[in-house]
């Protein structure tokens, strides 16, 4: 079975396509390619470099994209059956990665796994 993905859907809400749907065309684009990317990745058995993907905390990962003049973050974990799911995103201000959004990443996944 091959890794693929999905975004978290809470309640009828989906904060990834939220995130996504905030970005230009252009960017939106960057992202999934970079998505691509990973899945390609994980699907020939390689890890993915930390400029691209980063483990967290408490299995909480970001994808890393840089635009021309910012930089995103897209908070993903995996599931069962190689399956990735993104959580949401959000452009970053400042240098480090701010705990409450890696702490919204888990909320999100409690909320899925709870709503199984």
């Amino acid at each position: 079975m091959k890794f693929s993905y999905d975004f978290a859907d809470i309640n009828g809400k989906v904060p990834m396509i939220e995130f996504l749907e905030s970005l230009s065309v252009k960017e939106r684009a960057k992202i999934f390619a970079y998505i691509d990317k990973l899945v390609e990745l994980k699907n020939s058995g390689m890890q993915p470099k930390e400029n691209l993907s980063k483990h967290l905390d408490d299995g909480i990962f970001e994808l890393r994209v840089s635009f021309e003049n910012r930089i995103s973050r897209s908070f993903y974990f995996h599931e069962a059956e190689k399956k990735i799911i993104f959580t949401h995103g959000f452009v970053k201000k400042e240098q480090r990665t701010p705990k409450k959004e890696i702490e919204r990443a888990i909320t999100i996944r409690k909320a899925l796994r709870g709503a199984k």
